[in-house]
């Protein structure tokens, strides 16, 4: 159990934080983790223990409260909460994205203001780009922002918002074409805005509204909203780094690292649906002897484990290389796609294993092999991953004709 998924050259400050997460997990969250999901109740305890433990500001400087980590303490820390309950990781992983784009591309003002708070767990993020009618094509965003005097009005609706209950944040996309003239590229005429709001549903400020939770298959415990805006009224410093017309490549950069993240929840429920596939292999008897012993579930066996290593490894190679600097697309495409695909191929396998008990809500198989497949179109769906991949290796092995 503790064999795979070993990660090489940490320090003694990154092994003790992920020691302590990692004890957090199994002593905080596997224990409740399918009781709270299948209530679809909202972690409230686990998200007070991960405040205190400073995960919330794992990667924000220091100078502003919070721990100064790497992208790679932070995808191991995610790995391991996300083998205890994928929905705790998401959490967390919208939080992080805003304050990462703060930190990225914020003003002085917008750092000094949102990022101590952030740290603290105080200020929650959420981050929305996509609307009802355009999934992936971002290009396509409708939601608009007219500026007024010193302020901008903001119209539209956006969807699949996680943490929309619950953050007090939103980092929202939308298009203005204030100094942008007709013809301008969509992607040049996008702003980020950062909106504050108070936490639950309804109308949570003047002209914004939160609906209420979207009922969904899998990933409960985590509020997945609407978004509508209806002349909803935002100062002009609140525009995320000060000059409109940034948003899509803010964003962008942010989802880079969130793609980064979730290969990281692949790996750790692909992680958990491993243990609980060897586990149960050696206590469940067949024709007198542990099916783990027949060869058909050994074969399974060392095909999960294998997926498991290499979907490990591609996650850690991404982070490392953000972190180095370096342009990492096409390493995040390539992690985000791989971890999803054999998270997914490796619950089942798991399910499997525990033949008709993997049906039943008994087992906690059973709450992976609804989680797993949110993996394969969260960040950007499988198809988009690949296109990336495919147009980033046409960048690098363009034909010297």
């Amino acid at each position: 159990m503790a064999r795979l998924a070993q990660t090489h050259g940490l320090t003694d400050v990154q092994q003790e934080i992920l020691a302590t997460v990692r004890d957090f997990v199994d002593k905080e969250i596997i224990p409740v983790a399918t009781e709270l999901e299948h209530r679809d109740e909202y972690p409230q305890q686990i998200v007070d223990g991960l405040k205190e433990l400073g995960v919330f500001g794992l990667m924000i400087p220091e100078e502003y409260g919070g721990l100064g980590e790497s992208l790679l303490t932070y995808a191991l820390c995610v790995e391991e909460i996300a083998r205890g309950w994928m929905s705790v990781s998401g959490i967390i992983n919208t939080h992080f994205i805003v304050a990462y784009m703060l930190k990225q591309h914020g003003t002085q003002e917008q750092k000094e203001y949102f990022l101590p708070r952030m740290a603290a767990g105080e200020t929650r993020g959420a981050f929305s780009m996509s609307e009802p009618g355009l999934g992936s094509d971002v290009s396509a965003i409708t939601s608009k922002a007219v500026k007024d005097g010193d302020e901008y009005v903001l119209n539209g609706q956006k969807m699949w918002l996680t943490n929309g209950g619950t953050s007090t944040l939103v980092a929202v996309l939308v298009r203005s074409d204030e100094g942008h003239p007709e013809g301008t590229a969509p992607h040049k005429s996008m702003t980020t805005f950062l909106v504050e709001k108070e936490p639950g549903f309804g109308e949570v400020r003047p002209g914004l509204t939160i609906p209420g939770k979207i009922d969904k298959m899998g990933y409960k415990g985590v509020d997945t909203t609407e978004l509508i805006m209806d002349g909803l009224r935002i100062p002009a410093n609140r525009v995320l780094g000060g000059t409109t017309g940034r948003g899509f490549y803010q964003m962008m950069d942010g989802v880079e690292v969130g793609r980064v993240n979730v290969a990281a929840r692949g790996c750790g429920v692909a992680q958990r649906a491993f243990e609980l596939g060897v586990s149960y292999a050696q206590q469940r008897h067949t024709f007198g002897k542990p099916i783990a012993e027949h060869q058909a579930i050994q074969f399974k066996l060392a095909e999960m484990a294998t997926k498991v290593e290499a979907a490990h490894a591609m996650m850690v190679n991404a982070a490392r290389k953000k972190d180095s600097g370096e342009r990492n697309d096409l390493e995040a495409g390539m992690a985000k796609y791989l971890a999803s695909e054999y998270c997914k191929e490796v619950v089942e396998d798991a399910f499997r294993i525990h033949g008709g008990y993997g049906f039943s809500k008994e087992y906690e198989i059973e709450r992976l092999y609804r989680e797993a497949p949110m993996l394969l179109i969260g960040e950007g769906t499988a198809e988009i991953q690949k296109m990336i991949i495919g147009r980033r290796l046409l960048e690098e092995y363009r034909f010297q004709g």
